[in-house]
């Protein structure tokens, strides 16, 4: 007989094994393969924390040189996808366009209709090679702007945001995006990466597992939550109207976006700390001076109400801002960050596969007689 314990939303499940994360609450720390997150985030690039996910172990110099020349030569998308997101809704939300882009991209590669694990590799290579690119270019399509094309020389995140901005980052800029995009590279199992391996585990092939995970990561209760930050920080102004602001919505009982979470219920996000500290070195005017203490007021104000810490999504969102990023592509990116560490959990998922099938608690009427 099936337990039938009923825990909503599956909070406090343990529903698999990995080795790849792990929120160590406890040490408030977030462990990738036994590294701690954020110190690899401040000593080693994106490139070196997506070379540990995918192949278990940090890159010594020829190998992060060989993995960034590998991903710069994979860059290459199939024009035909510029052509498709072209002909989407004049509606279309940029997380659909991805979604759509990854899902059309797989009849472009020869070995997704074989064996998963069989074509891994290289799927995983074209993969997160063609993210960036595909991330820049929708918006630019949507926008009636050039197509933006990838400059080897740069790194895999002053690329990135070469592409979406149109001018090379400084050094400061680069180091930002690159640990913007380190922190959100993996966190063990949210929803998305959770989608991923339940799909995973049908054996249906890795484009279809990253688009499942495309259309979990677009919610507003997951990462949709760091657009609304941002927009919410705008509608403040300044600093002297975010407490007021702040009270109206929790007096109407309105949900505020970028505090609290499932498993950081009583400390701070350990990657929210991180973001902080870089978004004070980011700001240089008087504006983005004052965008900086509508977020330290924010902050105040919600652990003084209700007690509750921000998230990640609350401080990376202005940090995106003074990069000069769109609001509208604060959630592709987060897509693209985290596509190493999907990958490496839907790697994991077919080389240890049990396909997930849980049961309910029927809630139902009871077995009835057909009415004659």
């Amino acid at each position: 007989m099936a337990d039938d314990t009923y825990h909503p939303g599956l909070e406090g499940v343990t529903a698999t094994e990995t080795a790849i994360s792990y929120l160590d609450v406890e040490h408030e720390t977030i462990l990738i393969r036994g590294y701690d997150l954020l110190k690899l985030a401040t000593s080693v690039d994106y490139l070196s924390v997506a070379h540990l996910l995918l192949e278990e172990r940090l890159p010594s110099a020829d190998e992060h040189a060989a993995f960034r020349r590998n991903l710069a030569e994979q860059q290459a998308v199939p024009p035909q996808i510029w052509t498709i997101l072209r002909q989407l809704g004049p509606h279309t939300h940029l997380m659909d366009a991805l979604r759509t882009a990854i899902s059309a991209l797989a009849t472009f590669d020869p070995t997704v209709s074989g064996v998963p694990a069989d074509h891994l590799d290289g799927q995983l290579r074209t993969l997160l090679a063609s993210m960036p690119v595909i991330v820049a270019n929708m918006y630019h399509i949507r926008e009636n702007r050039p197509l933006a094309t990838p400059d080897p020389a740069l790194s895999y995140a002053a690329n990135f945001l070469a592409m979406i901005t149109g001018h090379r980052p400084n050094p400061l800029q680069e180091r930002a995006f690159d640990q913007l995009l380190t922190v959100y590279s993996e966190h063990e199992l949210p929803n998305s990466t959770f989608a991923a391996i339940v799909i995973a585990s049908t054996l249906s092939d890795t484009y279809g597992a990253l688009t499942g995970a495309v259309a979990s990561l677009k919610g507003p209760l997951h990462g949709g939550a760091n657009e609304a930050v941002m927009r919410m920080l705008r509608e403040m102004q300044t600093a002297e109207q975010a407490e007021p602001y702040l009270l109206a919505k929790l007096a109407q009982k309105e949900r505020i976006m970028g505090f609290g979470h499932r498993v950081y219920m009583k400390q701070a996000d350990p990657r929210a700390v991180l973001m902080k500290n870089l978004l004070a070195q980011l700001v240089s005017s008087p504006q983005e001076h004052e965008l900086y203490q509508i977020c330290l007021t924010g902050e105040a104000v919600m652990l003084r109400e209700k007690g509750l810490y921000p998230n990640l999504d609350y401080y990376a969102a202005p940090v995106y801002d003074l990069l000069g990023v769109p609001i509208d592509l604060y959630t592709p990116i987060f897509f693209a960050a985290r596509t190493a560490g999907l990958l490496a959990h839907i790697r994991e998922q077919y080389r240890h596969n049990r396909l997930f099938r849980p049961r309910v608690r029927y809630i139902g009427p009871a077995l009835g007689d057909v009415a004659s």
